[in-house]
């Protein structure tokens, strides 16, 4: 399958340098890197949450499990993990369960772990359980740089 086209052609369009990178079939950001040999706190995943009047895009290590109530605090509402129907109808050209950590490709909000500010460059899921997106800091910061940062994630 490859990357997803929506998030390729978001790369694409903001001139983002990536690599991708294929790995083993996995069905988990945690599996994923593991069988690419990446650390899990350079992955980054995706993962909608459901709020009143639509969504938003938590991204995060692989290696955190989401704090809702840190995201409810950041947003000043409450938010609930969406149903695996309301992800695939938005993430309609990804696997199910293959969620690219950019929700603006996807004309999602977003709030992002501020660990993974620290990486010197970062994996992204691609969209498919085989593929990774491979950017440097600078490209990670420069598509984050207007999605507000905090503590959203916890090891575990």
């Amino acid at each position: 399958m490859g990357i997803a086209l929506t998030l390729q052609e978001y790369l694409n369009d903001r001139n983002i340098i990536y690599d991708v990178i294929i790995h083993e079939l996995t069905n988990s950001s945690t599996r994923t890197a593991q069988a690419s040999h990446v650390p899990g706190d350079r992955l980054a995943k995706g993962v909608l949450l459901a709020k009143e009047g639509g969504f938003v895009m938590a991204i995060l290590p692989a290696s955190c499990k989401v704090q809702l109530d840190a995201i409810e605090q950041m947003l000043h509402c409450p938010v609930n993990f969406a149903t695996e129907d309301e992800i695939c109808s938005i993430f309609s050209d990804c696997a199910i369960g293959a969620v690219p950590p950019i929700g603006a490709a996807y004309a999602l909000d977003s709030v992002v772990d501020a660990s993974l500010e620290e990486q010197a460059d970062l994996y992204l899921e691609g969209g498919d359980h085989r593929s990774l997106i491979h950017i440097s800091h600078a490209q990670f910061h420069d598509l984050m740089k207007d999605v507000p940062h905090g503590h959203i994630g916890k090891r575990g």
